[in-house]
């Protein structure tokens, strides 16, 4: 069981918190297998304020971090207040015995005062951006992003990215289909780039003027078909311009790059569960040949199709032997 520890702080955001709980906390019933154990401690174990008004009970300490397979911050504020030099030791000390280390929207500032972040690129809340840049400079910070993820640390954007985040660490753990099972018990979608634009405000707010979950619906149905911009504009009744202005709107992409994302989602979930030829696969998710699909695959995930279906196979094994 991979064990996941939240660290929380007084006053804690309790959004930030219920994002990581409500994806490594929650037992979901038969049909999908319980992989994670989660778990949340403190500096100083016993009554935590939060932003909500109230205070939780937080039993574990910061030896709860000795122990875990993943730590979690989930945000840190206020953000200009650095942690105590105990939790920068345990911090180091977990990253140092190859914890992964994660946070949502302000804990990447932790991460930043533990020197966990120094020559990486890194992502939090676009109105802190600006600060997380100037407090450490050795930080490549990208203020657009959903998140980021080097594979031993990892940082999101503001809270709801924070939801993105961790379905995409449950991805990389135990693939697509078990991550879109989470998302759906969430009515979540289930998987959103980390390159996709955070939704910061415009410098003139625009009025969005019509739902595309009816499109997106009517495309994710239908990606072994030819799919053009023009076709998905006529399906919604819109110009293309329009279109692309919805999608950059609700979305933070362009309607190509979402669909190619659809693509290769349905990509990985074939790969996992099927035993059918690139060339099959390719076809049934409108990506036309093995060539093409490779090709995709590669600079979207930095892997070909065919490592990734082996490398899954080889995780899923090892993860069932460990449970047994």
């Amino acid at each position: 069981m991979h064990r996941v520890a939240a660290l929380v702080r007084p006053p804690q955001s309790t959004f930030e918190l219920a994002c990581a709980a409500q994806v490594f906390g929650i037992e979901r019933g038969p049909g999908l297998a319980t992989r994670y154990a989660f778990g949340v401690c403190a500096e100083r174990p016993g009554p935590v304020a939060t932003y909500a008004g109230y205070d939780m009970l937080v039993t574990d300490g910061l030896d709860a971090l000795d122990r875990a397979d993943t730590v979690i911050l989930p945000g840190w504020l206020p953000a200009g207040e650095p942690p105590s030099p105990a939790v920068v030791r345990a911090l180091r000390r977990a990253h140092s015995r190859g914890a992964r280390m994660v946070s949502i929207c302000s804990g990447a500032f932790a991460l930043a005062h533990a020197g966990l972040l120094d020559g990486r690129r890194a992502t939090t809340h676009w109105a802190l951006a600006d600060e997380l840049a100037a407090r450490f400079p050795r930080v490549q910070v990208d203020p657009d992003v959903l998140y980021v993820d080097h594979g031993d640390v990892a940082t999101s954007a503001g809270a709801g990215a924070g939801f993105d985040l961790c379905l995409h660490l449950v991805r990389s753990d135990h693939g697509a289909r078990h991550a879109a099972h989470i998302a759906r018990t969430m009515v979540m979608p289930p998987h959103r780039e980390g390159g996709q634009l955070q939704y910061s405000a415009p410098p003139h707010p625009a009025q969005i003027d019509g739902t595309l979950a009816p499109l997106l619906e009517w495309v994710t149905g239908r990606l072994g078909e030819p799919m053009t911009i023009e076709s998905m504009a006529a399906h919604a009744g819109v110009s293309t311009r329009t279109l692309a202005r919805r999608f950059a709107e609700q979305l933070g992409a362009s309607p190509g790059q979402w669909l190619l994302a659809q693509r290769l989602a349905a990509a990985r979930d074939l790969l996992e569960s099927s035993d059918l030829p690139l060339d099959a696969v390719a076809r049934r998710v409108g990506l036309s040949s093995a060539t093409n699909l490779r090709r995709r695959f590669l600079h979207a995930l930095g892997t070909t199709p065919g490592a990734y279906r082996r490398a899954f196979r080889a995780g899923t094994r090892g993860t069932t032997a460990a449970r047994s």
